[in-house]
């Protein structure tokens, strides 16, 4: 009696275990389905947004991927020299410039730049009076990235306090991407690529529900 009691209860304890990971697995792909749907929704407003005819920076509510135009005053004096890949994998530098729209700072990202080609004058033609480009939000740096060489400016990540102590300026928190360069530097190509693997995740999480609960069936089948 004592023995069918007992084996009763650990049988009640390994259902609790079993449908507690099923919930679990089950909760979480579920809401990798909501972040898909958000992130197809994010993309699809990307892909509605580098479609739009630019407008003028000024008079815009400054967003992620809007497409603007506008003139200022570039300091290639605080130019900063960011190394990155180009979309070959070829190492060099993103060339950031100080960018002043009507006593508004901005950070313009004008595209790469092989390394022999750093602090050379040719770089530098560039009609500030006509800058069409996108605005992205600056993300946070990567905490894994070497610190920047300020005084050889050469910089590994936009950290806004070395800009600050560099240009002596605060900046607006969007980066404008210049668009419509091919020659150096050379322009980068903002797309709506974007990583979205939250179907695939999803898909995971209900598998291992699945898998778990077929288990469990069998098992009780062949206990009882």
């Amino acid at each position: 009696m004592t023995n069918g009691l007992g084996k009763i209860s650990m049988s009640f304890l390994f259902s609790i275990f079993v449908f507690f990971f099923i919930s679990v697995f089950v909760a979480l792909g579920s809401w990798q389905i909501v972040r898909l749907n958000w992130k197809l929704e994010l993309i699809n407003q990307i892909e509605t947004s580098l479609k739009d005819t630019p407008i003028d920076l000024s008079s815009s509510k400054h967003t992620n991927y809007l497409r603007v135009k506008t003139s200022g005053l570039i300091d290639f004096e605080k130019q900063i020299y960011l190394y990155n890949l180009d979309e070959k994998g070829k190492p060099g530098f993103e060339v950031i410039s100080p960018l002043t729209v009507e006593n508004r700072n901005y950070l313009l990202n004008r595209g790469w730049i092989p390394f022999d080609k750093k602090n050379d004058q040719t770089i530098n033609l560039i009609d500030s009076s006509k800058i069409n480009g996108i605005l992205k939000k600056q993300t946070k740096s990567n905490m894994f990235k070497p610190e920047n060489d300020i005084p050889n400016n050469y910089w590994f990540t936009l950290n806004r306090e070395d800009v600050f102590k560099y240009t002596g300026k605060n900046f607006s928190p969007y980066i404008i991407y210049l668009s419509g360069q091919n020659d150096l530097p050379k322009t980068k190509s903002i797309t709506a690529n974007i990583s979205n693997n939250h179907k695939k995740y999803a898909l995971t999480w209900f598998s291992l529900a699945i898998s778990i609960l077929l288990i469990y069936l069998y098992l009780r089948k062949k206990n009882y």
